[in-house]
């Protein structure tokens, strides 16, 4: 199989910014992880992703662009050919350099139980932009198949774990406004799904009692003791019992259990709310992993990774410590999955998505 230089871009449900990583694979078994890249959006961008996000609501097609959606989605596609350029520059690397693009897009709504995912950013205008083919829209088309349409990083994660060797069964857990686990075990296709709220709700509770977008380094829930009973009717919901593959959306859970706390209690119970979350799924598991690798901006945070240890009862490491990278192991995927769906192979599975049968994806724009 070809071998492709393949630079790969997302954008997550945190909102923060946008991840560039290059990758060299086949999509398969050979795997390079090149450098990586991380351009913020500032205040006015995240403004306007938290107006499309709110305008999103109103979708019933995932063609429709109602208020802001328009706006934001040439911002995305700009936002993403620019990191794409500020990386490459940044690399002494021009488009020449590379085969592909991965464009994963912002997801401002999904909603797999009614065969509706939306990710905003126009493929073909980047593809235009940058002069190199891109490959975008990767979850349509589970979801039109009936599958949940995330997680999709999963085949990515198993081809990390092959790659090093490591001993199975293990989990990959990325923390990212939403959190979604891989199971992954020696010659079984993995198993995955969205584990509950990343940081996405303490993101939201710092804003709006702060101005601040982020919980720095979990500081203000260190200070802060976590309320049980505000947890437990955090808890008391059907989707955390409901054995994977399932999925859900940025906005599918609410802070009001913790609305009348002090901000420290507060944010200290929704980070103990995303380590519960993952606990509560671990018995629904094929097995107990041996381990649990973190990823994504949750990863960063040592609150929420002594909160994991404690509630989950497994060891628990940074993917920084394997010598794969936290920040970026989406983009890579992205960059991944990009070539898998160039050559039809599958980013879905049934273990994976729910899906009735592996499933390929993406759509390929040229320049």
């Amino acid at each position: 199989m070809a071998i492709y230089r393949t630079v790969g871009l997302m954008s997550g449900t945190s909102m923060d910014g946008v991840d560039v990583a290059l990758v060299e694979t086949d999509g398969a078994r050979a795997l390079s992880l090149g450098p990586a890249f991380f351009q913020p959006y500032d205040e006015t961008d995240r403004a306007l992703l938290r107006r499309a996000l709110a305008d999103a609501t109103r979708l019933r097609e995932r063609t429709e662009r109602p208020g802001s959606l328009p706006e934001a989605e040439r911002v995305i596609t700009q936002r993403h050919a620019d990191a794409v350029q500020n990386f490459l520059a940044a690399n002494g690397l021009t488009t020449r350099d590379i085969d592909l693009v991965g464009f994963h897009g912002q997801t401002v709504l999904h909603r797999p139980d009614e065969r509706l995912t939306v990710q905003i950013g126009d493929g073909a205008a980047l593809a235009r932009r940058l002069r190199v083919p891109v490959v975008y829209d990767f979850r349509a088309r589970d979801v039109a198949a009936g599958g949940q349409g995330a997680p999709l990083v999963p085949v990515f994660h198993r081809a990390l774990v092959e790659a090093a060797h490591l001993a199975t069964p293990v989990a990959l857990l990325n923390i990212g406004g939403v959190a979604n686990l891989t199971w992954i075990d020696s010659g079984r296709d993995p198993v995955a799904c969205d584990t509950g709220p990343g940081n996405a709700l303490v993101d939201d509770l710092m804003l709006a009692r702060t101005g601040e977008p982020i919980d720095r380094d979990g500081a203000t829930a260190a200070r802060g003791a976590v309320n049980e009973a505000a947890l437990a009717r955090l808890m008391d919901q059907p989707f955390f019992s409901a054995p994977p593959p399932k999925s859900l959306d940025r906005n599918a859970f609410s802070r009001g259990a913790v609305e009348g706390l002090p901000l420290e209690d507060a944010a200290a119970t929704l980070v103990a709310f995303t380590a519960e979350a993952v606990a509560r799924l671990l018995p629904l598991l094929p097995a107990r992993p041996l381990r649990i690798v973190a990823c994504g901006g949750g990863a960063r945070n040592p609150t929420m990774m002594r909160a994991l240890a404690q509630r989950t009862g497994c060891a628990i490491a940074s993917a920084d410590s394997f010598g794969w990278s936290a920040d970026a192991m989406e983009a890579q995927a992205f960059a991944y999955l990009a070539v898998r769906a160039l050559a039809g192979l599958p980013l879905t599975f049934p273990t994976t998505t729910g899906v009735a049968a592996p499933t390929t994806g993406g759509v390929l724009a040229s320049p």
